[in-house]
């Protein structure tokens, strides 16, 4: 993505498929529907991927995966009433080192 710093591309609020899709098109020669479909594409392998328990590591990035969650207890906040939560699996991000370190880098130089 484009950093604020950059006068071409300037970021405002949060990024979406629309934005991707934009980015995607400035960069690359390729008409709004083609960047469309990239990016839909890559979107729907991670998550795919994803679904199915894979891990989908991008180098410098980071990597999407699933976890299991265990069974647990839970009280409503309203009631306190104890509530039983059923394990289920989620879907989870680990950003890359380099990822971290460039967030990291940009939130000291605010």
């Amino acid at each position: 993505m484009t950093t604020a710093g950059d006068d071409r591309h300037p970021v405002r609020g949060n990024a979406t498929r629309s934005t991707l899709v934009r980015e995607l098109r400035s960069r690359v020669d390729l008409t709004d529907s083609e960047a469309r479909v990239v990016v839909n594409a890559v979107l729907g392998g991670i998550s795919g991927a994803v679904k199915r328990g894979e891990t989908v590591a991008l180098r410098g990035f980071g990597a999407f995966r699933s976890r299991h969650r265990a069974a647990r207890v839970a009280r409503n906040p309203g009631t306190g009433e104890r509530v039983e939560v059923p394990a289920r699996r989620v879907p989870v991000f680990r950003p890359a080192k380099r990822l971290r370190q460039s967030v990291a880098d940009r939130r000291s130089d605010s």
